[in-house]
């Protein structure tokens, strides 16, 4: 379908922990969003050196490699119109402080760093981002019966 994007997000370990995996899923799916792939994996050295690779400088890397490290998390593909920025907004800003009330951040976390998720930030990043975590064969394209009461027609075949 024309106009339809696809984004990455990671369920960090902190949300596992504090079990709002399924409070999490039920925020985008509430809002009319597709989940194309999901799973649950144990991130690897080599995997969050690459995904977290513009931070390999920084003094909390190692940190936020531990972090990431200390329970399993869950990756999903989200599809939708405009589905990056719409997700940004779901997820409220990086400093959780800074996130609005109804955001996810906004409503379940304190932290810059265990912000309970994490979204990407731009369709290029999201190309990358998703064969990083997904082969094509994990990646479902499906009819979603809903989308013609989640968006107009004009919007469907843009």
């Amino acid at each position: 379908m024309p106009g339809l994007e696809r984004t990455l997000i990671i369920v960090k370990p902190d949300a596992l922990q504090r079990n709002l995996l399924g409070r999490i899923i039920t925020r985008f799916e509430e809002k009319g969003l597709k989940i194309a792939g999901i799973k649950m994996m144990q991130l690897s050295d080599e995997i969050l050196d690459e995904h977290y690779s513009h931070h390999k400088d920084k003094p909390f890397f190692d940190d936020l490699k531990g972090f990431m490290k200390s329970s399993p998390v869950v990756l999903m593909v989200l599809e939708g119109v405009d589905v990056i920025e719409t997700v940004r907004l779901i997820v409220g800003p990086t400093n959780a402080r800074e996130a609005q009330a109804g955001s996810i951040r906004g409503d379940f976390s304190m932290s810059k760093s265990n912000n309970i998720v994490h979204a990407s930030d731009s369709l290029d990043t999201a190309q990358v981002e998703i064969k990083r975590f997904f082969t094509e064969e994990e990646l479902f394209d499906y009819r979603k019966d809903d989308w013609n009461w989640v968006y107009s027609e004009d919007e469907l075949s843009a």
